[in-house]
């Protein structure tokens, strides 16, 4: 059973994560905790799909003021968590997963979702844009869509968010519920 676990675990988040394009061409989202403008703790369920493949993961989400703590269980097993207070990220990986899964993209998808937008397009560096109308944001660099977000329930949090990742080729669809604070 913890193979299998750590087989479903790997293969998940490596169809979050691929070698991509330089550094350069890169965005590398970092915005404070206090930049979400709200402290919400979620249970997300995630659905990954790539190539022909759907994996899933749940999540435990917390993000305060001062930080965003983040893990991830596959089978109820923890296999990656993460910490962020705005300046540090400090990640946990379980060993078997592939050294593709970074936990700046995962912090970066987090914050893509959540955060407000202009939150994130104070942060963009020259070249990067973020487009939003009701309901979808689009990420784009050089004026290419790199990632498109659509929000059905029409709200970031406590419902359903799928992220289309057109560089790397990847769906992430998160279903989140909010915890009682």
């Amino acid at each position: 059973m913890r193979s299998l676990t750590l087989w479903l675990a790997s293969l998940l988040l490596a169809a979050c994560a691929s070698p991509g394009p330089a550094p350069s061409a890169r965005l590398q989202l970092r915005l404070a905790p206090a930049a979400l403008g709200a402290e919400i703790s979620l249970q997300q369920h995630l659905t990954v799909q790539r190539e022909g493949r759907t994996d899933q993961l749940d999540t435990v989400l917390e993000i305060d003021a001062r930080q965003l703590d983040l893990v991830g269980l596959a089978f109820g097993q923890r296999v990656m968590s993460l910490h962020y207070d705005g300046r540090e990220l400090t990640t946990w990986r379980h060993f078997m997963l592939p050294a593709q899964v970074q936990g700046e993209d995962v912090l970066q998808d987090v914050q893509l979702t959540l955060w407000p937008a202009e939150s994130i397009r104070s942060a963009l560096p020259a070249g990067w844009e973020l487009r939003e109308s009701e309901g979808q944001r689009t990420l784009l660099q050089g004026g290419e869509p790199i990632a498109v977000i659509d929000y059905p329930d029409r709200k970031p949090w406590g419902g359903r968010v799928v992220l289309t990742n057109l560089r790397y080729r990847y769906k992430l669809t998160i279903q989140s519920v909010v915890n009682p604070q």
